[in-house]
């Protein structure tokens, strides 16, 4: 699986622009990815904060995160407008019997395939060889365009995860 991703990205938003990303407890099929793109280009179209459009950006990515993201340069996002992204994303989790925000699970490149473990199990999977300090991890914990671009898939030992390295070897 090819994991570039930057050039898919607005090249015309700010670095500041804010940004969530929501991990899909499994892989969508073609059928389910096609419909939530659909969904995402209307949330995108009527995407307001205090009755002005959001400049938004929303996506499918590697069939299992949806990117969304808000240039506040243009537009700044309110509660309202954060809530109603939420409940798009809610919408989605019920449509297609997912669990989106489900912080425990962690995302890794492993045999050129995105691989979902538990939280709970990392240290098992290190000790196992099932992931190294080298394998690529999925930092979701990213807010903004710049950090998306240089650390959203990045080594574990370069990630948040690096303290956890230590006890489990």
């Amino acid at each position: 699986m090819n994991f570039e991703y930057k050039h898919l990205l607005p090249a015309d938003f700010n670095d500041n622009s804010k940004v969530w990303i929501y991990q899909s407890s499994r892989l969508f099929t073609i059928s389910e990815a096609l419909q939530i793109e659909d969904i995402l280009h209307e949330l995108v179209k009527n995407w307001k904060a205090h009755g002005a459009l959001v400049k938004g950006y929303a996506n499918l990515f590697f069939g299992q995160f949806i990117i969304l993201m808000a240039d506040e340069a243009a537009t700044g996002v309110s509660g309202c407008s954060i809530d109603s992204s939420v409940r798009i994303i809610q919408q989605i989790e019920k449509q297609f019997d997912v669990d989106m925000f489900n912080w425990q699970s962690l995302a890794f490149i492993v045999k050129d395939k995105v691989q979902i473990i538990p939280r709970q199990q990392f240290n098992y999977a290190l000790e196992n060889n099932f992931i190294t300090p080298q394998t690529l991890f999925f930092n979701n914990v990213v807010t903004n365009k710049k950090e998306l671009e240089g650390n959203w898939i990045i080594p574990v030992s370069e990630s948040w995860l690096k303290t956890k390295i230590k006890t489990a070897v």
